[in-house]
């Protein structure tokens, strides 16, 4: 159980959850996702506020993929 939700609104979003079909919860999943990376992305900039877009794509690709990752895609910006 999380510690912010008690043990009958747990059970309920369990319910909810399993008659979900496959296409809504693989739909929630991207949701989820997307909104992550978003939060992600803007406290990125917020703590780097003078990051160009691409600058910012790097730093998030650096953060949550690693220096090497990101080094091979600024190479390949570069390249383009």
């Amino acid at each position: 159980m999380f510690s912010d939700t008690s043990t009958e609104a747990e059970k309920v979003q369990i319910e909810l959850i399993r008659r979900c079909t496959v296409a809504q919860r693989f739909a929630k999943v991207r949701s989820l996702t997307a909104r992550t990376f978003g939060l992600s992305k803007r406290a990125i900039a917020r703590a780097n506020p003078g990051l160009s877009p691409q600058q910012l794509q790097i730093k998030f690709i650096e953060f949550h993929y690693g220096k090497d990752l990101a080094d091979r895609f600024r190479r390949y910006q570069k390249r383009r």
